[in-house]
């Protein structure tokens, strides 16, 4: 009889351990099939023209760029279709004939193949072409 209630005490905890790992490896499963958002990685503008605006976003946020005089630099938050850009580092040149728009980004969507950037107000300011 001893015997009988142990065996049955480890068949209802495995049970409950292959239960538990099942319903972790579906939540698992389930994160990976969810939408990501969008991919803002890679290289947005011309980079190779110094006065034109262009920015370059890694993997984890960190963009570094351009407005065309000024050179721009953060770490920014993707969340789904959105990137939010926050404390952007700039340098302060005063360069004629540049229109430096860029320099108030403040959040960005994705538009076909261009990354559309709005202001604080989210006003779209300005477009730059996925390379």
């Amino acid at each position: 009889m001893l015997r009988i209630a142990r065996h049955a005490r480890q068949t209802r905890l495995g049970a409950s351990i292959a239960a538990a790992l099942l319903g972790a490896g579906l939540v698992l499963a389930t994160a990976g099939c969810a939408g990501g958002g969008e991919d803002f990685t890679g290289d947005w503008g011309d980079a190779a023209a110094s006065d034109q605006p262009s920015l370059s976003i890694e993997e984890g946020g960190a963009f570094s760029g351009t407005d065309g005089c000024n050179r721009l630099t953060g770490t920014a938050k993707i969340s789904g279709d959105t990137i939010d850009f926050g404390v952007v580092a700039s340098t302060m040149m005063a360069c004629e004939g540049v229109d430096t728009w860029l320099n108030g980004l403040a959040t960005g969507t994705i538009a076909g193949d261009a990354l559309e950037i709005s202001d604080a107000d989210g006003n779209v300011i300005g477009s730059l072409p996925r390379q």
